[in-house]
């Protein structure tokens, strides 16, 4: 095993007070990276130390779907090493460090008796993360390039990252995300294919082109062809590119690379054998086995997409979870209206009454504000309602006859933007309650969650039901409430309306959800002007 690669920054005398030390480490498919550093009370970020271990993680996932013991034990050994670092920054509670792990841990067959060794011999806890924890770091880290390049604003931009199992996509337009997705195609899985085929090196482009393609056409599937187009490429491979072709390259602002220039190095790349690589340009052996094979994958999308330059970034992921723990992993405005964008895009494509969901959203949400203090419940749990709320009735696009089960169906196996699994099967079960029977253990989904995640999703329902109640008219009449509590009941009051006869009929079928689990009955009143 190589030995780690250090580079550290001393601290200073003069440091800020009310700092905390934070630590996050990123175990990817060829590396297991970690990052030390001091947050201020401003939230700003000093990074103290890094460092950078290569492993074999990928090569065993992508190759054999386990990984091997042999590696296991390698891990091991760099993350004891790492919590040595942490004792000495004294970052010992759990929330002063995340340490995640990508697509080789998240699809090996044996991750579980990874993670368990893992935890086993060094105390360290590992998240595998999922598409969406990838698509929402990766959003929050581009946010800084769209605010320092302006012609970014209105093009669709293509945002690509190629690790070594997946490539992450997201197309962004106008600062919304139009597309994204997690395509099972990384460069180790490339450059499998490649020696499977056993063909000359001069036709690996052909193949990785062919490959590719796919992904390309789904993408122009969704480009408006009149208006601009941009590609911003992430990554280990194209920024050691960058750093060749671009010598004075700001790494705190976007790079811009010709895509000729790209295609003449990527061929002289193409060359050199890997052992050539690494003697020639100081790579580790699995950095020059992957290179080729995501440099010819840039180009081909480029090239589908009929660029002349592609933009580099220097975002690594590490530094985008540095800036999580900066806010301690609270979802911004902008985060939040990203993923509701796509409920409703999801909901347009099955042609939803729109009105009507968006109308009852907003009445859910007005309940949860007003009620903090009887659910308790995280924010975050204010925008699994609004999306459930938002697709309610998505199932009547399957059929009218236990609708609410096709809801759940549809959401579970759909793809909203930054939504977890786990928080899609939050937001599924709390809109299939939103009628008919109460969460039950035996029910789909519902048995697999902890206990706090039942309560909340029993709590949510609860809250939906009487925000459906209240638009059973389906006109958006009510759209302002007032919550008291009076003699023991939770009261209801409409402003603006002289006639609540047939929410308060609705409200006696969809209420006794909201007593069962907090305790009071819900009374409607109309309050007129």
């Amino acid at each position: 095993m190589k030995p780690a690669q250090i580079a550290s920054v001393p601290a200073a005398s003069d440091a800020p007070r009310q700092t905390r030390p934070v630590a996050v480490i990123d175990i990817s498919t060829t590396l297991i990276r970690m990052a030390v550093a001091n947050i201020d009370q401003s939230g700003e970020i000093r990074t103290l130390k890094t460092l950078s271990q290569a492993v074999n993680l990928g090569k065993d996932t992508f190759t054999t779907g386990m990984i091997r013991k042999s590696t296991i034990e390698d891990c091991v050994r760099v993350l004891k090493s790492y919590r040595q670092v942490l004792e000495e920054f004294q970052i010992v509670e759990p929330d002063q460090i995340r340490v995640v792990a990508t697509s080789a841990v998240r699809e090996a067959e044996n991750r579980f008796a990874f993670l368990n060794r893992i935890y086993i011999a060094t105390g360290i806890e590992i998240e595998p993360i999922d598409e969406a924890e990838v698509n929402r770091v990766t959003y929050l880290g581009i946010q800084s390039a769209f605010r320092a390049e302006p012609q970014l604003a209105e093009a669709y931009t293509v945002i690509m990252e190629i690790g070594g199992g997946n490539t992450e996509l997201l197309l962004v337009h106008a600062g919304d995300v139009v597309y994204a997705h997690t395509h099972r195609l990384g460069s180790l899985q490339l450059r499998e294919t490649f020696e499977s085929y056993r063909a000359p090196m001069g036709q690996m482009r052909a193949i990785i082109q062919n490959q590719i393609r796919r992904t390309v056409e789904q993408i122009v599937h969704h480009v408006d062809p009149n208006v601009q187009h941009e590609m911003i490429a992430l990554g280990g491979d194209v920024r050691f590119a960058a750093s060749k072709l671009l010598p004075g390259w700001d790494r705190q602002r976007l790079g811009r690379l010709p895509v000729t220039q790209l295609e003449e190095f990527t061929d002289c790349m193409l060359a050199l054998s890997e052992d050539e690589l690494v003697q020639k340009f100081h790579l580790s052996f699995s950095d020059a086995e992957t290179l080729v094979p995501a440099l010819l994958a840039y180009l081909a999308l480029a090239r589908g997409l009929k660029l002349e330059q592609i933009y580099i970034s220097n975002v690594k992921l590490r530094d985008v979870l540095l800036q999580d723990m900066a806010v301690r992993g609270s979802w911004t405005e902008d985060f939040n209206n990203q993923i509701i964008r796509s409920a409703v895009a999801l909901g347009r494509k099955i042609d939803f009454d729109e009105s009507h969901a968006v109308q009852v959203a907003e009445l859910s949400k007005l309940r949860f504000q007003a009620l903090q203090d009887d659910h308790q419940l995280d924010p975050r749990y204010e925008l699994i309602l609004h999306v459930a709320a938002l697709l309610h009735e998505v199932g009547l696009y399957v059929s009218v006859n236990s609708f609410h089960k096709h809801t759940m169906y549809l959401i579970l196996n759909s793809e909203l933007f930054g939504l977890s699994k786990t928080d899609l099967m939050l937001v599924a079960l709390v809109a299939r309650y939103h009628r008919r029977a109460s969460p039950k253990p035996a029910h789909q989904g519902y048995a697999a969650l902890n206990r706090e995640r039942r309560v909340a999703v029993a709590k949510l329902a609860a809250l939906l039901r009487v925000a459906d109640a209240l638009e059973r008219s389906h006109s958006q009449r009510v759209y302002q409430i007032r919550c008291t509590h009076e003699d023991g009941r939770l009261v209801i009051s409409v402003p603006h309306v002289n006639d609540v006869s047939l929410e308060q009929l609705a409200l006696k079928q969809k209420g006794p959800l909201f007593e069962e689990i907090f305790g009071v009955q819900v009374m409607l009143r109309a309050t007129g002007n």
